[in-house]
């Protein structure tokens, strides 16, 4: 990818996620972070980084334990809801805006750095890799948390494409969650790298109530309502709506749809 497309996907990455409210969707996923931080055995007295860090789900994990947590993400405006959102919940933590692929970190710095759905979205997968495993101290942790290629996230993103396709060359995000593309992707880096699939139980009212919720405040629905045409949108939400009941499991009119995700924890190379 030439340095100026790369640099229009980030731009467009940028104004996409500061859209929308996302304390909806954050509140969905933060389970999600939970879990990654207890997989890398997150304790007090570590120093974190989280990465693509989104309104801070994985970081205010990582400081309820007793860490001393750094939180980035390339959006601006996610920054500013971050650092509002810890500062509310009582949590001390240094919050920047910096790019999963240039990390403005010196090398080993960190004893664990995390990812909840949020690298995995960035443009060079490799580049991200080797970023995370740059700061992190040898023989300490990176943990990924990324949608599966076969579930309910996977097929939402393939609707997405449909209306607004990623530029050539873009890796797809849920190949993060592909364990044998994430295996070959760390070989070259990691010792030791531990990989378990996990799953995010949504409910919702009803499969409407979701579609609704999603296309309200998710960033991504909200900068297609502003980007695509009236019609176009229309159709992508019939579209999400009809993949929301194609996956929905309860049968009494309400939502309980299963969105399963691969947590990937790896440990540097001494």
């Amino acid at each position: 990818m030439e340095a100026q497309e790369l640099e229009a996907v980030r731009a467009r990455l940028r104004r996409i996620w500061d859209m929308g409210d996302y304390g909806p969707l954050s509140r969905r996923l933060e389970p999600a972070a939970r879990e990654l931080a207890d997989a890398c055995a997150v304790s007090a007295g570590q120093e974190v980084l989280d990465v693509a860090a989104g309104d801070g789900n994985f970081a205010l994990a990582c400081a309820r334990e007793g860490a001393s947590v750094v939180a980035s993400d390339l959006a601006p405006g996610m920054v500013e809801r971050g650092r509002a959102r810890s500062a509310g919940e009582g949590y001390e933590m240094e919050w920047i805006e910096a790019d999963a692929e240039e990390l403005p970190f010196e090398d080993a710095r960190f004893d664990c750095v995390g990812s909840v759905f949020g690298a995995m979205i960035a443009p060079r997968p490799e580049r991200v890799a080797t970023e995370l495993f740059r700061v992190v101290r040898p023989g300490n942790t990176v943990g990924i948390a990324a949608w599966v290629p076969d579930g309910f996230f996977a097929d939402l993103f393939g609707v997405g494409r449909r209306f607004s396709p990623p530029p050539p060359g873009s890796a797809r995000a849920e190949q993060w969650g592909d364990e044998e593309v994430v295996r070959e992707r760390l070989a070259e880096l990691a010792a030791r790298i531990d990989c378990e699939r996990r799953t995010l139980v949504w409910t919702a009212d009803s499969p409407e109530a979701l579609e609704a919720e999603l296309g309200d405040s998710a960033p991504t629905f909200v900068a297609a309502r502003e980007g695509l045409s009236h019609d176009a949108f229309e159709e992508l939400s019939r579209a999400t709506l009809e993949l929301v009941r194609r996956h929905n499991q309860a049968t009494d009119g309400s939502l309980r749809l299963d969105a399963e995700y691969l947590i990937t924890v790896a440990r540097k190379r001494g």
